[in-house]
């Protein structure tokens, strides 16, 4: 089971795309990595990815690599 901690997101900037509907990704760049979270449920669950986490996943959307 994943481990559990806490971010203080209270700074957090969060940002998603203009051409997004209301049911949407958002993305808040941290000092220390990047947070995601559903804006339908903010104050939900936050995924949390380290700076190569998300360069990784990145560079992978950037090559197709999950096209379907």
């Amino acid at each position: 089971m994943a481990e559990k901690f806490q971010l203080d997101l209270s700074a957090a900037q969060w940002r998603r795309s203009a051409t997004s509907d209301d049911a949407a990704v958002e993305v808040a760049l941290l000092a220390n990595g990047v947070a995601v979270r559903d804006s339908r449920r903010p104050d939900g669950d936050v995924l949390f990815f380290t700076p190569a986490e998300w360069d990784a996943f990145v560079g992978g959307a950037k090559d197709g690599e999950f096209d379907l």
